[in-house]
């Protein structure tokens, strides 16, 4: 069976910013998609972040300051029960979407060490199941294809509904469905095994990211640096 038409996890996070040094954790999920696309089961979390959310993030998502002081599980438990369930996934071997993974498993990972709970890299060591992330796919299978490559816009090429962009549960399951249709629709990614597909986007994403840098630097910052490593950046030193 190929990896797109057996079961899916996918994951998201809603967050304070974009910044994953120094940003956290608002809004978790963690949502099974199963083949026959039933109704997903989901896990949810609403974390106090335990610092102000600032407007700019609460006009994308909707969480306040004040909501989520009032009604979020303190972050430290929240992180890691996030994480264990993701690392649970992991081992059943069932492939994980994370739309920009870069993103939101660094992100993860920061908070881990923030708040002292093992990170997903410590758990899940030597493990099969890839992380799938339709935005590095996306560009790997379609290099050419202009306009923008953010969810809603994949969702809109792939044919799949986003009803609720940024809200973490309606973006996991579009970008589960993404992933799908990707593989369906491109047999160079969907006839890979699992360890192959994960392997793959490791070197997509390094080499997207080098072309990025290259265009940076000829056109508007010649010592712009464009981060290579994929899933999780490394922590710095």
């Amino acid at each position: 069976m190929s990896w797109f038409s057996g079961p899916l996890v996918a994951f998201d996070l809603e967050t304070t910013g974009t910044d994953i040094e120094t940003d956290r954790i608002v809004t978790a999920a963690v949502v099974a998609v199963d083949p026959a696309d039933q109704r997903p089961d989901v896990r949810t979390w609403l974390l106090d972040p335990g610092v102000p959310i600032p407007a700019e993030a609460t006009a994308i998502h909707g969480i306040s300051t004040e909501h989520a002081r009032l009604h979020g599980t303190p972050a430290a438990p929240a992180i890691e029960e996030i994480t264990t369930t993701i690392a649970e996934a992991l081992a059943s071997g069932t492939p994980l979407v994370v739309m920009n993974a870069r993103y939101d498993l660094s992100l993860l990972d920061r908070e881990c060490r923030r708040h002292g709970t093992a990170p997903l890299a410590e758990r899940v060591r030597g493990q099969a199941s890839p992380v799938i992330d339709p935005l590095v796919l996306d560009k790997h299978v379609d290099r050419y294809r202009k306009g923008k490559r953010n969810l809603q816009a994949l969702c809109e090429h792939y044919g799949v509904q986003l009803s609720e962009a940024h809200d973490a549960v309606a973006d996991a399951v579009a970008a589960a469905r993404a992933a799908r249709r990707m593989g369906a629709q491109h047999a160079d990614i969907g006839a890979l095994a699992p360890a192959d597909l994960h392997e793959l986007q490791v070197r997509a994403a390094a080499d997207q990211a080098a072309s990025l840098q290259r265009y940076l630097r000829r056109t508007s910052n010649p010592r712009a640096t464009v981060e290579q490593a994929w899933p999780v950046i490394p922590r710095p030193r």
